[in-house]
């Protein structure tokens, strides 16, 4: 599921509040993702720090319980993206089908400089 082919565009996830009960992603998140052929880089948890903030151009808020405001001096994009439970494996299938199309849409935005 490689869309990005320009090497200058990087990626790195992160979350703003991680249950330090379950430190990894679980299984049927990791199972999922590599169904669609984008296996996670890391199945750790990486919680979103000032050095994050600060490395990225764009921060892209995959979620509908974000404030953008707290990134405050940085380009944000909201994607309301509601939460499902780990468990819910159609669920969390729906979602990837609307990121996946929203990625799409962001590669094509960032290849014409409309961004």
């Amino acid at each position: 599921m490689k869309y990005n082919k320009n090497k200058n565009n990087e990626v790195k996830s992160g979350g703003v509040m991680l249950d330090p009960l379950f430190p990894f992603m679980h299984t049927n998140v990791v199972l999922a993702l590599q169904k669609m052929k984008a296996p996670p880089a890391s199945e750790k948890s990486r919680q979103i720090d000032e050095r994050l903030i600060n490395w990225a151009d764009l921060i892209v808020i995959v979620a509908d319980n974000v404030n953008p405001e707290i990134f405050s001096g940085k380009k944000v994009e909201v994607w309301k993206v509601s939460d499902t439970d780990q468990s819910d494996v159609p669920g969390i299938a729906k979602r990837e089908k609307i990121i996946e199309k929203k990625v799409k849409q962001l590669i094509s935005r960032l290849s014409t400089g409309k961004v």
